[in-house]
């Protein structure tokens, strides 16, 4: 008898230990709108993500059309994404668009110097990537080239896009096969201008904006929404210069650019697949710094433009770690595991929570790159940990923003701590609420209780995305051992709602 009693005293001190208790209010007293362009995505020609990826051979079998692989467009179709940025980050300051368009067999070639130093024929160009925008029913976002190009340059490009003159530029677009204009409305003045961009100073950078931006002019039905290189993480200086420096009439938006790495050390990223609790813990940490960026960011923002006239744009984020052995280390292939998910789910959730200032954001990539939606092999395709996410989280956009209060419980390891669950809400066009939940603690169940102000519901319904190990991965051999599934762990409690949140877990709920 003393034996059992030991035996059950342990095991109720070890439940204890492994589940620890959350408190969040939200209310339903606020005018802000997620913008669906929160959750856009990013097509640079590096690696496999435009060649391989979107634009394939004409003999691989698989369904296309004319290039484009329609199994990746018709995945992306089902999560709504709302806008594609292309040819680049750093490949879009070396761009030339006139390359790109006319006859394919008669376009120059060139050497991606940028990435990997391969020879692209320039068979995917301008029309083809508005194509693709096409069947994706998505808005384009070009990226124009400051570093490389010229004023002429980039003015043509948005004249060929968008003009309906009788101009030699846009009847060149008719000849091409597209009488009408484009009407390409996002446009980047530039890239990452501090850096790949011509490595410029934010002072020198805000003058080529001004002469850039006056030549890129307004064509009837296409008005401009101009995106300014904006900073590089927490170059705060970047962006008080460009706020102060460039007429808020004149730019739309302001970029951010920030990637989580693993280590903190970009010569040694980290491992996609292989790492330990400490290393999961220290790569949330460094996920978690993206509220305090878009937080110092926008308190800069705010003193020039407190009406929040200019947008914070994160066109560039996600998971950065070492390439996957044996690739080329130029293509920036690499894996994506539960743990991808994890900070692909409280990036969001930021995001969603700063929707007053972030109108705009583009993971970093779409296919076979970096943080990818999407992984192919050949005729092969999988969606990655991360796609799941988007697909759970696309009934946010164009939601009423719900502001939420939240008292996390501590996740600890190693002496240093992060909350562990973070939080986003939501309620659409119909009347449903959604809110998404994550618990960050690898080893704990946490029980939230959610006290929902001026709301009426009677039902709840969930979706959990885990699994056993945050190391666990889909594969080409076991593509859905990470699926979405029902999650039946929250419950009506009175006016309030009860969720048992399980360890290492995305949970997206509906109340109708």
């Amino acid at each position: 008898m003393k034996n059992l009693l030991l035996v059950l005293f342990v095991f109720y001190q070890s439940a204890v230990v492994a589940q620890s208790t959350a408190s969040v209010t939200i209310a339903n007293n606020n005018g802000q709108t997620i913008s669906r362009h929160i959750y856009g995505q990013f097509a640079e020609h590096l690696g496999r993500g435009i060649y391989g990826g979107f634009w394939v051979d004409k003999s691989l079998p698989v369904k296309k059309q004319d290039r484009i692989r329609l199994d990746v467009v018709n995945a992306l179709k089902k999560i709504n994404i709302p806008n594609l940025r292309w040819p680049g980050g750093c490949f879009a300051d070396e761009y030339h668009w006139r390359d790109g368009i006319g006859p394919r067999e008669q376009r120059p070639k060139m050497v991606n110097t940028n990435w990997g130093g391969v020879t692209e024929d320039n068979s995917f160009g301008t029309h083809e990537f508005l194509a693709l925008c096409k069947l994706l029913n998505c808005e384009p976002y070009i990226a124009g080239n400051v570093g490389s190009g010229t004023v002429e340059e980039m003015s043509k490009w948005i004249e060929y896009l968008n003009s309906d003159s009788k101009s030699t530029v846009a009847q060149l677009r008719a000849r091409n096969g597209h009488p009408e204009p484009y009407k390409v409305s996002f446009w980047g003045v530039g890239n990452e201008s501090w850096g790949c961009g011509g490595s410029m100073t934010p002072e020198f950078y805000t003058d080529q904006f001004k002469r850039y931006a006056a030549y890129a002019k307004d064509y009837p039905g296409s008005p401009l929404k101009k995106i300014a290189s904006g900073a590089n993480a927490d170059d705060y200086n970047w962006t008080e210069v460009c706020m102060k420096k460039i007429p808020l009439g004149t730019m739309w938006g302001l970029s951010l650019h920030y990637y989580t790495i693993p280590t903190g050390n970009w010569n040694k990223k980290g491992s996609a697949t292989k790492f330990t609790e400490a290393e999961y813990f220290n790569t949330m940490l460094n996920c978690l710094k993206m509220e305090e960026l878009v937080n110092k960011h926008s308190a800069i923002m705010d003193r020039y433009d407190p009406e929040k006239r200019v947008a914070l744009v994160v066109d560039e984020w996600g998971v950065w770690t070492d390439p996957e052995p044996n690739t080329n280390p130029g293509f920036l292939y690499q894996q994506n595991s539960l743990r991808d998910a994890l900070i692909a789910a409280t990036t969001l959730n930021i995001f969603n929570n700063h929707c007053d200032r972030i109108k705009m954001a583009e993971l970093a990539q779409t296919v076979n790159v970096l943080q990818a939606l999407i992984l192919t092999d050949k005729a092969k395709m999988l969606l990655t940990p991360t796609y799941h996410v988007f697909d759970m989280y696309k009934v946010h956009q164009d939601g009423k923003y719900l502001p939420i209060k939240l008292q996390s419980p501590d996740y600890t390891v190693g002496g240093k701590t992060i909350p562990a669950v973070n939080v986003s809400a939501s309620q659409d066009a119909s009347g449903r609420t959604h809110i998404s939940l994550v618990n960050l603690d690898m080893n704990k169940t946490v029980t939230v209780t959610a006290k929902l102000t001026d709301m009426k519901w009677v039902t709840v319904s969930g979706q959990i995305l885990t699994s056993e190990n945050i190391t666990d991965i889909n594969t080409f051999q076991q593509p859905s051992k990470l699926l979405i599934r029902n999650f039946a762990g929250a419950k009506k409690d009175g006016d309030n709602l009860s969720i048992t949140l399980p360890a290492k877990s995305v949970v997206m709920l509906e109340l109708k």
